[in-house]
């Protein structure tokens, strides 16, 4: 191909300097390469903003870009009203209740960036955050539907129960989503554990 061997073994040499110089790039990039697996997404936070990346991945270049993962996954919050604290309902009769809500950062780039501003990624998905967010507006919802219906109309439908509860809890969650709730016990409370000074307990 070449007429002048020495052509040959410059054009060699060349071409292995390139390798040389290529493969290291390559290796860096590979080492920045940040996939991004289900049920996660990936804040990418760079001179020109925050990107949301919940497919494939992108690359992250130290000092140039931050990066922060988000867990997506349904969470849950377990509200346990028993006791003096159990739900009162219309007819006086306390009600002992163990609720659990699925809740999660809803997956659309506006939701995901609000909780990552208010929260903070590393946070969002704790179950500590989580109950300092909702354990309050959990229990109110509880407490209120129940103070709706009376005793009997609690046990014999609580599906009814839990969908006024759903409604009332409502869909502003700033960011989260609340995706089910489960009445996972439903007693009246014992006679034992009410509290003689609460004028209801008392009747």
């Amino acid at each position: 191909m070449f007429d002048d061997p020495t052509t040959g073994i410059m054009v060699a040499i060349v071409v292995g300097a390139l390798l040389l110089c290529l493969v290291p790039v390559w290796a860096f990039l590979a080492r920045s390469y940040r996939s991004v697996p289900p049920g996660r997404a990936l804040l990418l936070t760079g001179t020109a903003g925050t990107r949301v990346i919940r497919d494939g991945g992108a690359l992250v270049l130290p000092i140039v870009h931050r990066a922060d993962t988000l867990d997506l996954s349904v969470r849950t919050v377990t509200i346990q009203s028993v006791g003096p604290d159990g739900l009162s309902c219309r007819d006086g009769i306390r009600a002992d209740c163990e609720a659990v809500f699925h809740v999660r950062i809803n997956a659309v780039t506006e939701d995901i960036l609000q909780v990552a501003a208010s929260v903070g990624a590393d946070r969002a998905s704790e179950p500590e955050t989580l109950d300092a967010l909702f354990g309050a507006k959990f229990a109110g919802a509880l407490k209120s539907v129940a103070s709706s219906l009376e005793f009997d109309d609690l046990m014999a439908d609580r599906e009814r129960f839990r969908d006024e509860v759903l409604q009332v809890v409502g869909q502003d969650l700033n960011g989260y989503v609340l995706d089910d709730l489960c009445i996972d016990r439903l007693t009246q409370t014992p006679l034992s554990e009410l509290d003689p000074n609460n004028v209801k307990d008392a009747e």
